[in-house]
């Protein structure tokens, strides 16, 4: 059960065109008018800006530079996806926080959030640059009774539900790398990584990490990435709400996700080529063991492995690799 400066927050957050009396609130929570006002004192501590009026009541007008999971709970169109929030102003990183409770039964559908990771990482153990209260740092625990063999499936699920999610909240249309990042006008936008904890031949829980640039200005980026990486403000010019994008990334992934379990990966896959940014091009792929690939990127098949087609017409089959365009 949230505490009462939780519910009283949820509460200005679905309401926040309009004024809430002191009673409702009282009312609708289960405590004393007295108790409303000295939370309500406590969350302007904590940076929010309240509007208070005798006789009307309540009022948000704004809110401090954090992910609040009320703000986002408040808005959330989901099910089960997001339902359960983790949340910290810093933490080293949400991928190792969602494995732990991964272990611990953690229920299908928790979203660990952070406004800073000081150990943030992508695929290959890379760095992931994270600075507090810019981009969207978060981790989503699945339990899907799958075999491993398809649990690339869902990193390429979750990159067409982010580009969906992208487009319906900024406009901006994205394009993605295979396998695991989306791009803008070239440069990365947002990294994906998958990766999973396993019985025999299943897995028993899938732990997806997202790492997203939302309102990183170009100061913000170290000097050796500022050529190769945007945010969604430098993309637009405007700061964007990452509580109602992270709202969003949660509808779609759960429709998706729902709709795979169903339905296999056909649509997801056709989604995932309109939105592909390798198909039809020369293309490098080099995989963990130096193994290199040159060839014209045919698609994905219906395992989501990419095929490369070379010289000599031969299809080779890359299953994990590093991609570099060539033409």
């Amino acid at each position: 059960m949230p505490s009462t400066k939780a519910r009283i927050l949820m509460m200005l957050f679905e309401h926040p065109h309009q004024f809430i009396s002191g009673q409702e609130m009282s009312d609708a929570i289960g405590c004393s008018r007295t108790a409303v006002w000295k939370q309500i004192k406590e969350l302007e501590k904590d940076g929010y800006r309240i509007e208070s009026i005798p006789k009307k009541g309540y009022r948000l007008k704004g809110t401090p530079n954090r992910i609040s999971p009320e703000e986002i709970l408040a808005g959330l169109k989901t099910e089960i996806f997001g339902r359960h929030i983790v949340y910290e102003p810093s933490m080293p990183s949400t991928q190792k926080r969602a494995h732990h409770l991964a272990e611990d039964g953690a229920p299908e559908g928790t979203l660990v959030i952070s406004d800073e990771q000081t150990e943030g990482r992508g695929r290959l153990g890379r760095t992931w640059h994270s600075p507090k209260g810019t981009g969207i740092w978060m981790s989503l625990i699945l339990r899907p009774k799958l075999s491993l063999n398809k649990i690339p499936q869902l990193t390429l699920m979750t990159a067409v539900a982010i580009v969906k999610a992208i487009k319906v909240v900024t406009g901006i249309e994205c394009q993605i790398k295979w396998p695991n990042d989306i791009f803008y006008n070239g440069k990365k936008l947002v990294g994906i990584l998958t990766e999973l904890q396993a019985e025999e031949n299943q897995a028993k829980a899938v732990i997806i990490g997202m790492g997203m640039n939302v309102n990183l200005t170009e100061q913000d980026l170290p000097d050796d990435i500022k050529k190769i990486a945007t945010s969604i403000q430098m993309i637009t010019g405007k700061p964007c709400s990452r509580a109602h994008l992270i709202q969003d990334i949660m509808k779609q992934m759960e429709s998706f996700y729902h709709f795979y379990l169903e339905d296999g990966f056909g649509l997801i896959k056709t989604l995932w080529e309109t939105y592909a940014m390798n198909i039809g091009r020369i293309i490098t792929a080099r995989n963990v063991n130096g193994q290199v690939v040159k060839g014209l990127a045919r698609g994905i098949n219906d395992e989501g492995v990419l095929l490369l087609e070379d010289q000599e017409g031969r299809i080779h089959r890359i299953y994990s690799a590093d991609i570099e365009f060539n033409g």
